[in-house]
């Protein structure tokens, strides 16, 4: 092993989109440790997830692959048991891994009963969801409540509920099992320790009182509205809407899209908190300097924008962009801001590389992942190499709560190639024409005027469905072309 091999943090949130934090322009919470975090490090600005749902996104982040190269596409798939997750090949590296809360790499009913055979962790400590799988084997968070806040635990497991106390949260557990790990670790190896937390997830009211005593309501500002400049709307966003306002609507008698918005950010304010403590311990143990620190989240929420809530059949900025800042030992290219396009299967290479993996092992595992590491040190030259024109974006007919998947299905792909988004609807019946938007996102940032049926950018539109085909092709023929074998040539007798 190589000597001064870095140690590994990578701390996940859960649906947080990228402009909740200071350090991304958020005004509305104060997040002192992640905008600590982005000051000493590298804040990636246009980190665009792989797919808008949590176990395809998830499943990207751990093996460095798109959709098509480990075949979970929906929230409820399974991730085939032949897929090596990151952890595991850093454990042949002679990493010691650690998991503190969320995998989601698979469907939640599969990872509550049996564990991947190739996550790779030597200690599992799981929990997809403070509030159910509580009788799951695996679930650490039940356990240690069952020790530390019995009664709690009994509120739990007689229904969900609201405003958790602070001292029985999800994150603040996933916090001290983190801070546990860091003085248990065996100090002859590094390690890897992923603290993947359920916050900001939705049912957006588990958050302690307290912290929504953090948040300025009037800061959080109004929902992005839907107008008719985002005519045509395609008919899977159409019908995601209808979900929305059946939720929210005037007569829904739920709470308000005002109160969902508040208990996000005031998740947010929360689980910032708890990412503090773990730096702290890292600054503590003396181990900061020679430990690369990474946080990112699987995807985002519309909280209320164009009439949308949690994440879907669509491809705004709320749902696919999120933060991503990477801190290198010794503060390399600190106060770094990448204005490049990045996505999260980028950090599988990117943590690979930096654990010593060589560069042509790295590609041959996971060949469309990048090293963001020239980037976030600002090597131009190297970074040419690397540094991606495109960001694509999947959803393929997948669900969310008690909605079950499409029928008639929806599938989806955004294309951005820097400048413009193009979100493509490919319909089953091909004798009907195709329906999706084009947003302008240098003119037009909020995603406010459709450019779709603009005969100006007809041609635009054009150019960018070919690319979006040949990229799918491209990706397709890397990852599943010859997956079953083949008999030609023939053998030579």
């Amino acid at each position: 092993m190589a000597v001064g091999r870095p140690n590994i943090l990578l701390v996940m949130s859960d649906q947080q989109r990228w402009d909740t934090l200071g350090c991304y322009g958020c005004r509305a919470i104060i997040t002192p440790a992640l905008d600590g975090l982005a000051a000493g490090g590298v804040l990636f600005e246009r980190c665009y997830v792989n797919a808008t749902i949590c176990t395809p996104s998830r499943a990207c982040m751990l093996t460095g692959k798109p959709p098509p190269g480990h075949g979970v596409y929906r929230l409820h798939d399974t991730l085939p048991d032949d897929q090596v997750l990151l952890p595991a090949h850093l454990a042949g590296l002679g990493y010691q891994t650690a998991l503190v809360g969320k995998l989601h790499v698979s469907g939640r009913m599969v990872e509550a009963e049996r564990r991947h055979p190739h996550d790779g962790f030597e200690r599992y400590e799981w929990c997809i969801d403070p509030q159910i799988h509580l009788d799951s084997p695996f679930n650490a968070y039940a356990a240690w409540l069952r020790e530390h806040q019995p009664e709690f635990l009994r509120s739990l497991e007689s229904g969900p509920q609201d405003h958790h106390p602070a001292e029985a949260h999800f994150s603040t557990w996933a916090a001290e099992r983190a801070i546990a790990f860091l003085g248990e670790r065996d100090p002859a190896r590094p390690f890897f320790l992923n603290v993947s937390l359920f916050d900001p997830h939705s049912p957006y009211f588990d958050y302690p009182p307290a912290a929504g005593d953090l948040v300025d309501r009037d800061a959080i500002g109004p929902v992005r509205p839907l107008t008719a400049a985002h005519e045509p709307v395609p008919g899977g966003v159409a019908r995601e809407r209808e979900g929305f306002h059946r939720r929210y609507g005037r007569d829904s008698g739920g709470r308000s899209v005002a109160d969902v918005r508040h208990g996000y950010y005031a998740s947010v304010a929360f689980l910032d908190r708890q990412v503090g403590r773990i730096l702290a311990e890292l600054e503590r143990r003396g181990l900061a300097d020679n430990t690369v620190v990474l946080f990112v989240s699987d995807h985002g929420d519309m909280i209320g924008d164009y009439e949308l809530i949690t994440k879907g059949a669509y491809f705004y900025d709320p749902c696919t962009r999120v933060p991503m800042i990477l801190r290198l030992p010794r503060a390399e290219g600190a106060g770094t801001r990448v204005a490049d396009l990045v996505q999260p299967h980028d950090l599988a290479a990117t943590l690979l590389r930096a654990a010593g993996m060589p560069s042509a092992d790295v590609a041959a595992l996971m060949p469309e992942s990048q090293d963001l590491a020239a980037l976030a040190r600002g090597d131009i030259a190297a970074a040419a190499g690397t540094a991606r024109d495109y960001a694509l974006t999947m959803y393929r007919n997948s669900g969310y709560g008690n909605a079950g998947y499409w029928d008639p299905p929806i599938y989806g792909t955004m294309f951005h190639d820097g400048r413009y988004k193009l979100n493509l609807y490919h319909n089953s019946d091909a004798r009907r024409a195709p329906e999706g938007e084009l947003y302008d996102m240098h003119a037009d940032p909020a995603e406010t005027t459709n450019l779709w049926n603009s005969p100006e950018h007809a041609a635009r539109r054009a150019h960018l469905t070919d690319r979006l085909h040949a990229t799918l092709v491209a990706t397709e023929v890397t990852h599943v072309a010859g997956r079953g074998g083949t008999s030609w040539p023939p053998a030579k007798t």
